[in-house]
């Protein structure tokens, strides 16, 4: 299935049904009086998160959703029936925004989470609402209020406990594979992953003893490349994934001829993009280190150590080298250093 993670869509909830003008006649009954039924509610729009969909797909090929009309009152003080209301189920992380794209009006960040968006209109009245001691025969109705219309943005940013950062080829798709039962696409040839793929760690099935049975989500995010935050390549739409996590793994292709630059180049992103992110904690994982030789490694940790001022992890992903040392320190960061 494909990943799509905005779209835009029209929301109308439903119209309350008209009030009924009726009167009461039946044989031998002299003075019936009025007997005209109240409409019934508008139908409303809901939001419900559900966690077994991971992408907005439904919403790109169809935009318009309308709850249905309350039906209109009837005689014999019969009320109309409310409509059906229209219950849209979105991925867990989704928020709706305004047609800006800037103001969030919901953030569905719980499973099972619903909220009721728009609401129908409510019914109107029929003209037995109006009788009264100086009105016996009242011939006053009210249609149905109208429902609510609103075009909104879908937005949804993935819930993960950490990122992987990093440019093209860093490796971030083989370490998501590695220590997840993750499936992301993986070859001898350089390209760029195009969507988020997330996975789930089990740091209970490496043997930890301080965290023996604690799992958290990875998310690998793609696209991140020099000028992506004007646009260039896949953008830096995808950051916006990394927004709810509590660390970030940056990898760094240990084979680069400028690992500083390549760092350099992700922390300019991070920074544009905002939204704090180049704020959260960070760790920093030269990886490929299969491929080096040990002068190499000394040489390039030691130069990415002194740019970024912290401490450098030397990893290999595809040997699962320094692999699991690195989880450790990532469920350090989620869960704090005092976990049991």
């Amino acid at each position: 299935m494909k990943f799509l993670d905005q779209a835009k869509v029209y929301l109308k909830s439903g119209n309350g049904g008209a009030g009924c003008l009726s009167f009461r006649r039946e044989k031998y009954i002299e003075y019936g009086g009025p007997d005209g039924g109240n409409g019934g509610k508008g139908g409303d729009i809901i939001f419900e998160a559900a966690d077994n969909l991971n992408t907005l797909i439904d919403y790109r090929y169809q935009q318009h959703y309308f709850a249905k009309n309350g039906r209109p009152g009837a005689g014999r003080n019969r009320t109309g029936a409310d409509g059906e209301d229209m219950i849209l189920r979105v991925p867990v992380g989704t928020q709706i925004l305004a047609e800006d794209k800037e103001t969030i009006l919901a953030d569905l960040a719980q499973v099972g989470q619903k909220l009721v968006f728009l609401k129908g209109g409510d019914g109107g009245f029929g003209n037995l609402y109006f009788k009264s001691s100086v009105n016996q025969a009242p011939r006053k109705i009210i249609p149905g209020w109208p429902g609510q219309e609103r075009e909104v943005w879908l937005r949804l940013k993935l819930i993960a406990d950490a990122g992987l950062i990093g440019l093209p080829n860093a490796g971030k798709s083989t370490f998501l594979a590695s220590c997840t039962q993750a499936k992301p696409k993986i070859a001898d040839y350089p390209f760029t992953t195009l969507s988020p793929n997330l996975g789930v760690v089990r740091i209970g099935d490496r043997g930890s003893k301080k965290h023996a049975g604690v799992d958290f989500v990875l998310a690998d995010i793609p696209g991140l490349i020099e000028g992506a935050h004007e646009g260039q390549g896949l953008g830096d739409r995808f950051l916006g994934h990394v927004e709810r996590t509590k660390v970030m793994l940056h990898l760094v292709d240990g084979t680069a001829e400028d690992v500083v630059a390549n760092y350099k180049t992700i922390r300019a992103e991070l920074k544009a993009y905002g939204h704090n992110l180049a704020r959260k904690p960070e760790i920093i994982a030269l990886n490929k280190c299969d491929a080096l030789t040990p002068d190499e490694i000394k040489k390039k940790a030691a130069a990415l150590k002194k740019a970024s001022r912290k401490e450098i992890h030397v990893i290999s992903a595809v040997a699962r080298k320094g692999v699991d040392e690195v989880l450790q320190l990532m469920v350090k960061k989620i869960y704090g250093d005092n976990e049991e």
